[in-house]
């Protein structure tokens, strides 16, 4: 099969750029072939890491992305550049998830999306922020409302 794509992301298949601070606009989306279809895409990226804006010292963590696709899908590898991104970047934990969130919403506007972050632990404690979205007005807002309450 033709990927109908193949002119329009400029991540796959081309030389790799690591970008040295937070791109956001490295993020490339394309086409959903399967919008009639509720499903899950889950994106694990355990070896992220920012720093720590107060201390600058290197924080590590798992990032778990789940979503719903609508008409728009985040290419892969272009997410693995704008993760890695956040390298020398300063932000607290719930910060970069947030943010990350917030991106992929006004990257693609998912139907659904959540992410976790499991950072190692730094003076004795790990932190595991949580957020999530669900389209406002619809089913998926009442998703994200049931997962929420019932995060652990």
């Amino acid at each position: 099969m033709e990927n109908r794509e193949n002119d329009v992301l400029k991540s796959l298949g081309h030389k790799t750029v690591y970008r040295s601070d937070y791109a956001p606009e490295v993020l490339e989306t394309f086409e959903n072939r399967h919008r009639e279809n509720d499903y899950w895409v889950r994106f694990n990226c355990p070896e992220f890491t920012s720093l720590c804006p107060i201390t600058g010292q290197p924080d590590f963590a798992e990032i778990r992305i789940s979503y719903i696709p609508d008409v728009r899908m985040v290419e892969s590898k272009s997410l693995k550049l704008y993760l890695f991104s956040f390298r020398n970047h300063g932000d607290f934990h719930e910060d970069c998830v947030n943010t990350i969130m917030k991106d992929l919403i006004r990257l693609m506007d998912p139907k659904y999306i959540e992410v976790t972050g499991l950072f190692t632990p730094r003076g004795g404690i790990s932190i595991f922020p949580y957020a999530n979205y669900g389209r406002p007005g619809t089913k998926y807002e009442r998703l994200a409302e049931k997962r929420m309450e019932r995060h652990e």
